[in-house]
């Protein structure tokens, strides 16, 4: 969940974090330009991208956040839809559960599952913490990732990230970062054109071999825009304009001639969902008005999943999670309450004891129904389906294909790896090359 309350207070942000880092010289200030733009790299790292690399490619991952399939259309979003028309196009592409930004980020750069990676959502309950908080540090990805592999190949990185909790999880693993701004209070993001401004001075400036970029306007308008599927105002301006910094993006990879030498990754890390007003779903009260369970579950709300965790003990624990699994099946809006330890989750232990996921239409708000105001959501089943294909000039990428494969966000790295003919990382990857 993407709400004002999983959001950090500005003074403890990662954001906040990350620039005084900077001030203080623990990260070493690269360049600030006209327009505002700071970047940054770990001391000693190289500055530009080394002549003697011995590879003109280059690959690109662009993050439109939230966005739906079917919202890449000819009228929409017209330059979204040339590239996945003329690149390799996967119809049936899926997100990871929990359906949510940061885990699913955290898969597309380390093609990890969350057992594997630490980082199963957007929000946890912190056993050792006694409570509930973002996943926005770096060392919750307990894992390498492609950056970090590139980087020991001797390549370049980027990442242009424009969520502040995306920021601090990736933390400095890529030789150079865009330090975000402005950050729109609340949301804890920074526009669109702001961050793609800070995109076009990395690749120009910079020139990472791989840069990864998130563009958030399309999840923010859509988790504020209270049209829901009626009319969705706010959410068809976002989506029409991060379509013409695509568009952006891509001329600069023509005019400056890297198009015929690079590879373009699009795809969504969720898509979305909306719920009207009184269809919400609040476990804290029934939990804690059973004999058994009060007192002892601490709830993380995801906006379309909650998982909940078992804090009394131990003895007890799995009486307590079929116990939390009928009482959760009960309630009006639920789809499914799951046994975290299932197999085929694999969220690992820090998804907690059960994972709840609501129905499309639906939310969680904990712990009562004031808790998340919002009516767009994702973190369920509902917000699985999103973009994912591949353009770009290199001989690699094929032309004007569709494939039936069910691709996800788990396959980036690999695709990355394959590109640059890296290997498979100890214990292989979960996901597969694309190409």
């Amino acid at each position: 969940m993407c709400t004002p309350s999983s959001v950090e207070p500005v003074e403890t942000s990662a954001f906040a974090r990350g620039a005084a880092q900077v001030r203080t010289g623990r990260r070493t200030l690269l360049r600030a330009g006209g327009a505002g733009l700071v970047f940054s790299t770990v001391a000693g790292a190289p500055a530009v991208a080394a002549a003697g690399a011995g590879t003109r490619k280059r690959a690109y991952v662009l993050v439109v956040d939230g966005c739906r399939p079917d919202e890449i259309s000819p009228v929409l979003t017209p330059n979204l839809h040339a590239l996945r028309e003329g690149g390799l196009s996967f119809p049936e592409a899926a997100s990871m559960w929990v359906m949510e930004t940061i885990p699913n980020h955290v898969m597309m750069m380390t093609g990890l599952r969350p057992d594997r990676t630490g980082v199963p959502a957007n929000e946890i309950f912190d056993r050792a913490l006694g409570e509930v908080r973002t996943m926005d540090r770096k060392r919750d990805i307990r894992t390498g990732t492609v950056i970090g592999r590139l980087n020991r190949a001797g390549l370049t990185t980027g990442t242009v990230l424009s969520k502040e909790y995306l920021y601090g999880v990736f933390g400095d693993r890529a030789t150079h970062r865009w330090e975000p701004a402005p950050v729109v209070p609340v949301s804890g993001h920074a526009p669109d054109v702001f961050t793609m401004d800070a995109a076009l001075t990395m690749v120009d400036e910079l020139d990472p071999h791989l840069v990864f970029v998130n563009l958030g306007d399309i999840d923010r308008f859509g988790h504020a825009d209270y049209t829901g599927n009626d009319v969705q105002l706010a959410r068809r301006t976002a989506l029409a304009d991060t379509d013409r910094q695509a568009q952006r993006f891509v001329d600069l990879l023509r005019s400056s001639g890297r198009w015929e030498q690079s590879m373009l990754v699009v795809l969504a890390d969720h898509s979305m969902d909306w719920s009207r007003p009184g269809d919400v779903i609040s476990l804290q009260g029934a939990l804690d008005a059973d004999p058994l369970l009060a007192g002892k579950v601490a709830i993380a709300d995801n906006g379309g999943a909650d998982l909940l965790y078992w804090t009394g003990a131990a003895a007890k624990r799995d009486a307590a999670v079929r116990r939390m699994q009928r009482i959760a099946e009960a309630t009006p809006g639920v789809l499914a309450a799951h046994d975290r330890r299932k197999a085929w989750l694999r969220l690992g232990p820090e998804a907690g004891d059960v994972v709840v996921f609501c129905k499309a239409g639906w939310r969680f708000s904990e712990p009562d129904p004031t808790g998340n105001p919002i009516p767009g959501n994702h973190g369920h089943p509902a917000t699985r389906a999103i973009p994912f294909f591949v353009s770009g000039g290199h001989p690699a990428v094929p032309r004007r294909t569709t494939s039936s494969a069910q691709a996800r966000t788990i396959d980036v790295a690999p695709t990355v790896a394959s590109f640059f003919g890296l290997g498979k990382p100890r214990g292989g990857y979960d996901g597969r090359a694309r190409i």
